[in-house]
């Protein structure tokens, strides 16, 4: 079988099904990304596409995102037919379609199967735009970019023969009509690696170190940004202080965005919660961590006591994942897709995304007696194990998705898997 994976970022949400493939023998593995990646993948080769001709200038504002996705699929396509000129046609192409990368490929190798990984639909109402009226945007305008967002999305679940999306509600964010032709498998959670540890501790930059059973409290985020609930977390932060003085709070997390905006005047969303805030916090308690190796983010959920997830709706982090695997004590917003995993007294605690005074009561409840939600943390690694784990669960149903494409299966094969 040969399998191309495409990412800008390769290999993202690939990394272990490429790595599975690349380590047979049976099958020939090609990826193509842009930038260098970040993960060693034994057994596949590696490509680079490179992005040469410029955007044009003064475009309408609705055509310039449209514009960006084109041009990288006009240069991953470039790659494509030097791989093909080579002699290299995949049986399946799995790919994310999220910066344009697929809109040429179908155009490559008609024949070959491609295999979509669909994160989210945008919509103009609901979902994630305008969900926090503190950055609500309701104009035309807004609307009119968000339909136009996507566009590219559109024509990758046209071009597609198959599609995957991590939750059930992320799935539903499709148009109905493409909602039959998606399976739902999480990308996995290699539980083998992610664990508890009742002896793990963690050096802070200051030198000071902190050991699982110590009052914890953590949030982890790739950017630390309204989207993912940071300004909630931080006004929540001084009462929560207030009411347990020997707390911690560890923060992960980037200055840029991720998902939504930067703030005016030139700050961060770190700076501008800190001057909101930081004068009623003991900022010696608190230590942004920015962002940290795999490992040491290892030995930070395995040290939480509470850890505090946050998102509009909007697509899953592994991190909440993550969290339950190690069993920590997980406090999220009840939001979807949230509410698809954690589910309040049985594998963890959920608090109205907006009610701060909820958070901080929440939060400091948890810390102040752990050994009340010993059975809880429990059933939260239980329920990653039985619905999550990478190799028994996720791992395998991808591999055999891909297969069964590559053997060119029918709707009801692949609706089944």
């Amino acid at each position: 079988m040969k399998v191309l994976f495409v990412h800008q970022n390769f290999p993202g949400q690939f990394r272990y099904s490429a790595t599975a493939l690349g380590s047979s023998r049976a099958h020939q593995v090609v990826a193509l990304g842009i930038h260098e990646p970040a993960f060693q993948t034994p057994g596949v080769t590696i490509g680079r596409y490179s992005i040469k001709r410029k955007p044009v200038q003064n475009l309408p504002p609705l055509l310039q995102d449209f514009q960006t996705k084109t041009i990288r699929g006009e240069a991953v396509a470039a790659a494509a037919l030097e791989l093909k000129r080579k002699g290299f046609t995949p049986d399946v192409m799995v790919v994310h379609p999220g910066w344009g990368e697929q809109l040429f490929l179908k155009d490559v190798w008609p024949e070959a199967r491609m295999l979509c990984f669909m994160e989210f639909f945008y919509r103009s109402q609901g979902l994630d735009t305008n969900f926090d009226p503190e950055f609500a945007v309701d104009s035309f305008p807004a609307r009119a970019r968000t339909r136009v967002k996507n566009a590219n999305h559109l024509l990758a679940l046209d071009a597609s023969d198959w599609n995957y999306s991590p939750t059930r509600w992320q799935r539903a964010s499709l148009p109905g009509l493409y909602q039959p032709r998606t399976s739902v498998i999480f990308d996995g959670i290699d539980t083998d690696f992610i664990a508890p540890d009742a002896s793990a501790s963690l050096t802070l930059p200051d030198g000071r170190v902190v050991k699982a059973g110590d009052e914890v409290l953590t949030f982890v985020n790739r950017n630390l940004e309204p989207y993912r609930g940071f300004h909630v977390l931080m006004r929540a932060l001084p009462q929560i202080q207030k009411e347990r003085p020997q707390t911690i709070t560890l923060i992960v997390g980037g200055d840029e965005v991720s998902y939504g905006t930067m703030p005016k005047g030139g700050r961060n969303w770190r700076e501008v919660m800190l001057a909101e805030v930081g004068g009623r916090l003991d900022l010696s308690r608190i230590v942004f961590l920015g962002r940290i190796g795999y490992g040491e983010y290892r030995k930070l959920i395995q040290v939480s006591r509470v850890h505090a997830y946050l998102t509009y709706p909007f697509v899953l982090s592994w991190s909440l994942l993550e969290a339950l695997a190690a069993e920590c004590l997980v406090v999220g917003s009840a939001t979807p897709p949230v509410q698809e995993v954690l589910r309040q007294d049985e594998n963890g605690l959920l608090v109205d995304f907006f009610d701060i005074e909820g958070w901080a009561r929440t939060i400091a409840q948890a810390l102040a007696k752990p050994k009340n939600y010993t059975e809880l943390r429990r059933k939260a690694r239980r329920d990653v194990l039985q619905a999550y784990d990478l190799r028994s669960i996720c791992l395998p149903r991808q591999l055999k998705l891909i297969e069964a494409l590559a053997n060119r299966a029918g709707p009801e094969v692949l609706a089944a898997i």
